[in-house]
């Protein structure tokens, strides 16, 4: 069965092909009210660990080795049930990782679709 990941930035409008909206970041974004983000859930416990986030800072030529790092707390046992959850949802519907970093392609996000999907790219568009 296919499943329908989306990526955006959470400071991006709402938009009627999101389906249901996950923010996936550990920290809130700034200045976003709850009501702006329109969220469906907010799964932080998913995001980067706290060490791995700061090592990473967004740097692209950092990137692979981000996704693979990411990819290795992905596979610990805690994020199962989320993972899960996600799974599920994508199956029935589509999903859209929100994130606030400003490049979503080089994103904890971009990893995570990448894992729902079990795709190379993981964008799902």
């Amino acid at each position: 069965m296919t499943t329908r990941v989306r990526l955006r930035r959470v400071y991006d409008p709402p938009s009627s092909e999101d389906g249901t909206r996950v923010l996936v970041d550990r920290v809130w974004p700034r200045g976003l009210t709850k009501e702006a983000a329109a969220l469906d859930s907010w799964e932080k416990e998913i995001a980067p660990s706290t060490q791995l986030r700061k090592w990473y800072s967004h740097q692209p030529e950092k990137f692979e080795e981000f996704r693979r790092r990411y990819s290795a707390e992905l596979s610990e046992p805690e994020r199962d049930a989320v993972l899960d959850r996600l799974r599920k949802l994508a199956r029935r519907s589509s999903v859209t990782l929100l994130t606030a970093t400003k490049d979503v392609e080089h994103s904890q996000a971009a990893v995570l679709a990448q894992r729902l999907q079990g795709t190379k790219d993981g964008r799902g568009r």
